[in-house]
């Protein structure tokens, strides 16, 4: 041994410092490995709970949106399609009429006085009035062509009826003479740059030639109006005398306002296109590419492309489809088509799938912001904690045993304990807490820190997906609460009037799982007189159900006051188009019957088409010209349809909820059914006949879900009595 002042080489200070210095080399050697492998578990353990946490939240998110495109694009097209249908089934109704009147004119046109018909006069513009065209070298003058002018001129009045009281922009009549009568209000738009009238070769225009072809209703392709240049669709009809074609009859839809709504539906990469029935399309407000609106002669069949774009053109121009993924010019979008079943076109819109997931992308997004933050923070403690034990190593070297050991038990022991927490995270647990052993003021609490705030964040986002859940049941508990109020202000006591054996009625309504605007009433006016309501208001919700109860209430005062079903249509339509800002709009059908005689008075704005049974007969749709729905334009008079009823005779009206129930194939039940089930027993009293028609839509729609309301009303006239007692109440 040697000796050197205080230190005796190879003594036992010597080998205790060894001892010491070795134990320590051991023990921080020890602790360094410990602590990159807790590291490295954290790390894994890390990424696994951000990536499970990201995959839950991106499916919920998911899920929900896809909900609610489907529900909503397919209401909303579905909606656009009926819009556009009706206008069409309109202009085929008046195109009908005029037929049927024309026909009528030829086939008496030896019993007929001649009328004559003026030549256009550009001083009448803006008025409705009736011009004589002709074709290129056309003799007026001629008698046998001057007789069929004059026969022909009797429906003049009917035209200038039509022109002015429907959408139609012009009707006419067409002789094979080469001789047309035409309504419309901008005669200016028939003379030359010279002054003269110009002809028109009529009969070679393509909605005469195809009107004849097809022998019955037929639709041109959307084309500029000869006249005005104006953009719309002919409707045509031919008119025969035994087989002789004696004239084609027709009438011009303007589609400006369509064309404009589909410009404006353009919204991003969201739009509207209108397909017609040779896959053409005929409106877009795309300017290049597939869906861009062509002329006939140069645009494509969409169903004969490539791609899903095909199908889907094919099912819209049927039935209305469910929303499909679709590849169009490189973009791909959601889209869901609806027929327009009058003239074979269909409306489909198209969302961008990008645009729908936005909301994804964005949670996606700013998840993975905040795992980068969290993991980038770990990552520069980490580096901090290394580079500090490499600095605590030196200094440790001169320390006692005890204080490294302790010292190391003080920086493993919150990372064991923060590791058991975090494998412990699952199901509800979810939340990593800050606790006083994190607390250590260094890597360990900055690392502690981190999973607290990524543990906030993910808490965060199951709350919101907790609180639109929640939101969601309270939406539909009202509605359900609102469903129970418009049911119990509608009359359900049966029999309705015990005390009058002169008539029986029954009605009913079965809502659909939202709230509905359907509705029916019937009450005394007076006596001998007993009216019935039949209305359907537009929309769904709370908002129309309130709709619906402010026109009943309207309705029934008016009729009470004595006015005429056709007076009350036109006060309550003033009433309801006042401050009417969410434009809703209700079609109506009532009736007034005289309880004694059985004569009936009925008006029907916009609403289905009764039907009618006569005693020992069965029912059949009595159809008869209507007026608009109630609440969309305010000054509109109403016509009023007279009929009589006899002994045993019945009366069937109903919402549009009964036709167009569908089944599991998109199929509509329709009026041909309705009219089945309620002739399987003529007989039945009003309430078995209402059960009959529910039992046949429920046979025909299955386990489809109810969609619309179902709501009818059957009223039997059984006639005066000897004696009646008194009325009761």
């Amino acid at each position: 041994m040697h000796k050197l002042r205080n230190w005796i080489s190879g003594g036992i200070q010597q080998k205790v410092f060894s001892l010491v210095l070795y134990a320590l080399v051991l023990t921080m050697a020890a602790y360094t490995v410990v602590i990159v492998w807790q590291a490295s578990r954290l790390s894994e353990l890390a990424a696994q709970t951000n990536a499970r946490q990201k995959e839950a939240i991106t499916s919920t998110v998911k899920t929900a949106m896809n909900e609610r495109l489907t529900h909503s694009l397919g209401e909303t097209t579905r909606m656009e399609a009926n819009i556009a249908n009706d206008m069409f089934v309109d202009l085929t109704g008046s195109v009908t009429m005029m037929a049927d009147y024309a026909g009528k004119l030829f086939t008496r046109a030896d019993s007929l006085p001649t009328r004559q018909v003026a030549l256009p006069d550009a001083s009448t513009d803006g008025q409705a009035t009736v011009q004589l065209l002709t074709e290129k070298d056309v003799n007026t003058a001629d008698p046998a062509v001057a007789r069929q002018v004059g026969i022909a001129g009797n429906i003049s009045d009917l035209l200038v009826s039509l022109f002015e009281n429907s959408q139609i922009d012009s009707c006419y009549i067409a002789l094979p003479s080469g001789v047309m009568i035409l309504a419309d209000d901008h005669a200016s738009s028939k003379f030359a740059d010279d002054g003269s009238i110009m002809p028109i070769e009529m009969t070679q225009r393509p909605w005469y030639t195809g009107a004849v072809k097809a022998g019955g209703i037929y639709f041109s392709d959307v084309s500029a109006d000869v006249f005005t240049g104006n953009v719309g669709i002919m409707c045509a009809m031919p008119v025969y005398d035994g087989n002789e074609l004696v004239a084609v009859v027709g009438a011009d839809l303007l589609l400006n306002n369509m064309a404009q709504s589909v410009e404006e539906s353009a919204n991003g990469e969201d739009f509207v296109f209108i397909v017609n029935d040779k896959g053409h399309v005929v409106f877009s407000p795309k300017e290049r590419g597939v869906l861009k609106a062509q002329e006939s002669s140069a645009a494509a069949d969409l169903r004969q492309s490539r791609g899903a774009i095909a199908k889907l053109v094919e099912d819209s121009l049927k039935n209305p489809t469910e929303p499909t993924i679709v590849e169009v010019d490189g973009r791909i979008y959601y889209m869901c088509g609806a027929p327009i079943k009058e003239v074979g076109w269909a409306v489909i819109n198209a969302v961008s799938q990008q645009a729908t997931d936005a909301v994804t992308t964005q949670l996606q997004n700013e998840f993975d912001g905040i795992v980068d933050s969290a993991q980038g923070e770990y990552s520069a403690s980490l580096s901090r904690a290394l580079t500090t034990i490499v600095v605590l190593l030196v200094i440790v070297m001169a320390l006692a045993l005890t204080g490294a050991l302790a010292l190391s038990r003080r920086i493993v022991r919150p990372l064991a304990r923060m590791t058991d927490r975090v494998k412990s995270l699952g199901g509800d647990d979810l939340q990593f807490m800050m606790e006083d052993d994190y607390r250590t003021g260094d890597e360990v609490e900055a690392l502690a820190d981190s999973f607290a705030k990524l543990s906030a964040k993910t808490l965060q986002y199951v709350h919101e997906v907790t609180r639109v859940t929640a939101e969601k049941e309270r939406i539909g508990t009202e509605l359900n609460m609102a469903t129970a109020i418009q049911a119990s202000q509608l009359p359900r006591l049966f029999p309705a009037f015990p005390n009058r054996p002169e008539f029986d009625l029954y009605a009913s309504m079965n809502p659909a799982k939202e709230v509905g605007g359907d509705f029916y009433d019937f009450f005394l006016v007076d006596d001998d007189h007993v009216a019935m309501v039949m209305a359907d208001v537009s929309g769904k919700g709370v908002p129309a159900a309130l709709f619906m109860m402010v026109s009943r209430v309207l309705l029934k005062s008016h009729l009470q006051n004595g006015e005429s079903p056709a007076e009350a249509l036109s006060s309550v339509n003033d009433q309801l188009c006042e401050g009417n800002d969410v434009e809703y709009f209700v079609t109506v059908w009532v009736a007034v019957v005289q309880i004694s005689t059985g004569k009936g008075v009925a008006a029907n704005g916009g609403h289905e088409h009764p039907a009618l049974r006569r005693a020992g007969g069965t029912y059949e749709l009595v159809v008869y010209r209507h007026g608009p729905a109630l609440g969309m334009m305010d000054g509109i008079p109403y016509r009023e349809h007279d009929f009589q009823l006899n002994p045993g005779d019945n009366v069937f009206v109903y919402t549009d909820g009964v036709p167009e129930a569908t089944d599991a194939n998109g199929e509509l039940f329709g009026t041909d059914r309705m009219l089945e089930a309620l002739n399987k027993n003529p007989d039945a009293t009003p309430q078995d006949a209402l059960a009959s028609v529910r039992q046949g839509v429920d046979a025909f729609v299955g386990d489809e879900e109810q969609f619309d309301d179902l709501t009818m009303l059957c009223f039997t006239y059984v006639g005066p009595q000897d004696e009646l007692p008194a009325e009761q109440g």
